[in-house]
Parts: C-alpha cells; structure tokens; sequence
C-alpha cells in the first residue's frame, strides 16, 4: 500500500476530478490524503480519502469569484485570464508551507495535484531527493509551451508551416515580457520568498517540467506539438460517473421521440443566466425539440419563466443524460466537455472565462462543435449554431471519432501506470515517450506532422 497527497485549489471543476482519483487509488487499497478547501470535506471522505483543510489564508472561494471580487465582472480578455492567474498564484505559500508540515508527518509516496495548485510548483521546485515525486494532472487544456502553439491564454488555434512558428514565437514573446509578465514577478517574488530562487518559466507552465503529467483528454482533441514533452501522458478523460442527484418527475419525458438538447453554465460561472442559459431557452423554445437546463446547484425557481420545451434540475447524473442528448451547449467546462465527447456528443460553445476560451478554441480545431467566440451569445447565434451542429453530420462524426480514441484510452489504469514507472524510476526513460498511448497512430498526429511541417 502507497501513500498518496492530492493537492487541489478549492474550486469544483478543480476537485472533482481528483475526487474520481481519491476514489480509484482508495478502492485500490492505497491511503490517500486529500488536501483542499473545507466545503468539500464531506466529497473528499467521501471517496475513503482522509480530508486534509488548507490553511484559512488560502481559502479562496472560487466558486464565487465575482461576488467576492466583484471588479473581476468587469474585466475582459488578457485583463481577465491576469486577475484570474493572481487568484491562483497568491494563496503558493500558504499552500506550500501546508503541504511540508505534511511531508515532515507523513511518508509520501508521491505527490497529485491540479496544475493551479501553485503550493505544489514550490514543491517541486525543492531539490529531488527533498520531496516525493510530483504528479500533475491535467483538468485543463494542455498550456505547455510549444514552438507548435500560440501561447495559452489567446486561444488561437494552430497556424501550420514556418508561418505559425514565427507567429508562435513572437507570441510567446509578447506573453512574457508584456500581457503576464506582472503575473511572472509576483510568482518569482513568491518563490524566492519561499524556496530563495524564482520559478524556473512561466508558472502557467510549471508542469512542463514537472515529473509527469497525467492529461485527462486524448491527443485528438488537443493540439498537436511537436516538441511535446516525453513525461505528459494522455489517458483520456476520468471523472465520477455521476453525481447522486434524483431523477426529476419529467425524467420520462426524455424518452420520448425527439432531439435533446442539453444546455449548463457549469458550477462555477453561473452567476448570471442571461450568459448563456436564458438565451439558449429563448433561441430554442420554439423549435422541435426537448432543452433540457442544468443549474449547476443554483435553485431553478431563480429562472424566469420558461417555455414549453424546457425542463430544468440544479443536477443531473450524467451517465444518464448524455446518451439521451443529441447536442451540449455550454459555457466550455473542460470537464464537462470531455465528458461529452466521451459519448460522442457534438458541441455549441459560448465562454470566456478562465480556461473556457482555449476549451470553445480545441472545440472548433477538433471539428466536434462550434466555438460561438463569446460569453454572452444572442438567440440569433445560438439558434443557428444548435441548428448548423444538428444538420451538419461532419459534427457527429468527428465527435464519434473522439468518443473511439477515448474508449481506446486507459483511463485510471493510464494515471497508475504512470504513477508507478515514476515511483520506480523508470519513467525518467526518454524512450517511454513514443510508447506512451495515443501518440502514434492519432488522426491528430498525423495532422500534427503535417502542420508542423516547413
């Protein structure tokens, strides 16, 4: 039996995905300690994990950022992705110094974490023999630097040839030395606070260098680099089957003849419904169609009045809903998103929040949905999107595509392979690279060599 210490910042799209490997490595036998904010203490020992509470300092509400920080509602673009990063980075050294009161109780087999976690970059950053092996997670798209990619944050799909290179290299230059560089001072003052050097890169990227890293996606649906990394791993998407909510009395009626159409702002960016919820509601409450809203907990009666169509629940069990749903519509939830492609389901993405933007960006690249390129879509752009997707079976089909890479992906038995070669050293072997799943063989690696071609 292993000890394990998943870290994870106390935001819901952020631990539950780890809850799903709390839940895996418990069933397996190994003891897990769980490290995140006190809201989800019941969740954490919930899965068997012993729930460890970070510091009051680093408890940061983040599934309600704008009414903690109101400014934030008023930010948009670079501005907003800024504020956001600061967000993650400031809470490092609390985080930092809880997980080393940890590591002088407990032996560590290796450390799990989200890559917002900043505590765990710092842990990183200590000296190999100091600290047990690092294991990142990727719950977001991939925003490892690449000469193949523009930098993370602009979401700019990839431009093929020596074109996109030159593109991506002033960029990334740009990125760095103007739009974050407030967010690289204030991580390297962090870190030399805390460990006496700077971080070594940009903290968006600190697994890059990480010991391993575990993507929760396959490579069809992330862009291809070809300077990728030989310790990331894809192992397509892991999360809890389903939450414990109850059917709703209408339930049946999604077992009628009839397109579904499912519509979510997500847990988090769900403040404010006339985002995406209430527009979505009026483009479709005409058509021919049953809409089926999620809340994400917020009450449904805080809804205006809807039309015939629709049916709403703060939750439903995703197991159940998505082979009934003919297409997502969705504020882009990284999530929730591979959760859907997971079952073949094509995709209308409105959001620009957080990650959401690169998430609605990857979706238009792979084909499987279109990205609507705003937060606050009109009827107008909803009907036409949700009609095109329906119509068009290029959608489908590239969605059917993805679903045939991920059943094909390891999953839970991907993240222990991996945590095991690490634990045994013997994913330190560069060669492990072109054995790792999905890397060869992938449409998108094929179109990888094509695009990246001079």
């Amino acid at each position: 039996m292993s000890t394990y210490l998943l870290t994870a910042t106390p935001a819901r799209g952020h631990v539950m995905p780890l809850l799903a490997v709390a839940e895996h490595l418990t069933s397996s036998g190994h003891r897990v300690l769980f490290m995140t904010g006190s809201r989800y203490s019941a969740d954490v020992e919930a899965t068997g994990a012993s729930f460890v509470p970070i510091p009051a300092e680093a408890e940061i509400d983040f599934d309600n950022l704008n009414a903690a920080y109101p400014e934030r509602a008023k930010l948009r673009g670079v501005a907003a992705i800024r504020f956001d990063i600061m967000l993650f980075v400031r809470p490092g050294t609390a985080q930092y110094a809880a997980v080393l009161d940890i590591l002088a109780e407990e032996s560590v087999d290796a450390i799990i974490t989200e890559p917002t976690f900043t505590g765990a970059a710092l842990i990183w950053a200590m000296p190999r023999d100091q600290r047990p092996p690092v294991v990142g997670v990727g719950i977001a798209p991939l925003g490892v630097k690449s000469r193949d990619t523009a930098p993370f944050g602009l979401a700019l799909p990839p431009l093929p040839g020596r074109r996109g290179r030159v593109r991506n290299a002033l960029l990334n230059y740009l990125a760095e030395s103007v739009l974050f560089a407030p967010i690289k001072r204030e991580s390297d003052a962090l870190a030399i606070a805390a460990i006496g050097r700077p971080l070594e890169g940009a903290v968006l990227d600190w697994t890059a260098r990480t010991d391993a890293v575990v993507q929760f996606t396959v490579p069809a649906f992330e862009y291809p680099r070809s300077d990728l990394p030989g310790h990331i791993h894809f192992v397509g998407p892991v999360s809890k089957a389903s939450t414990a909510a109850d059917l709703p009395p209408w339930w049946s009626d999604l077992t009628r003849p009839g397109r579904v159409v499912h519509v979510t702002q997500g847990t988090v960016a769900n403040e404010d419904f006339d985002q995406l919820i209430v527009p979505a509601c009026v483009a479709l409450g005409e058509e021919d169609l049953l809409v089926v809203v999620t809340t994400g907990g917020r009450a449904p009666d805080t809804l205006p009045p809807l039309p015939a169509n629709v049916r709403v629940a703060q939750y439903l069990p995703y197991d159940k809903l998505l082979p009934l749903t003919d297409v997502l519509v969705t504020n882009g939830g990284y999530g929730g998103v591979q959760q859907a492609l997971s079952h073949g389901i094509p995709l209308v993405v409105a959001g620009r929040t957080e990650d959401k933007a690169e998430v609605a960006a990857r979706v238009a690249w792979s084909g499987t949905g279109i990205d609507l390129k705003t937060g606050r879509p009109t009827p107008a752009q909803l009907r036409k999107a949700v009609r095109e997707v329906l119509s068009n079976p290029a959608f489908g089909d590239r969605a059917a595509a993805v679903e045939a890479e991920m059943d094909q992906a390891p999953g839970m038995a991907g993240l222990d392979r991996v945590i095991a070669d690490l634990t045994s050293g013997t994913l330190a072997d560069p060669r492990l690279r072109s054995a790792s799943w999905g890397r060869s063989g992938s449409a998108s690696f094929d179109r990888q060599k094509e695009s990246s071609t001079p």
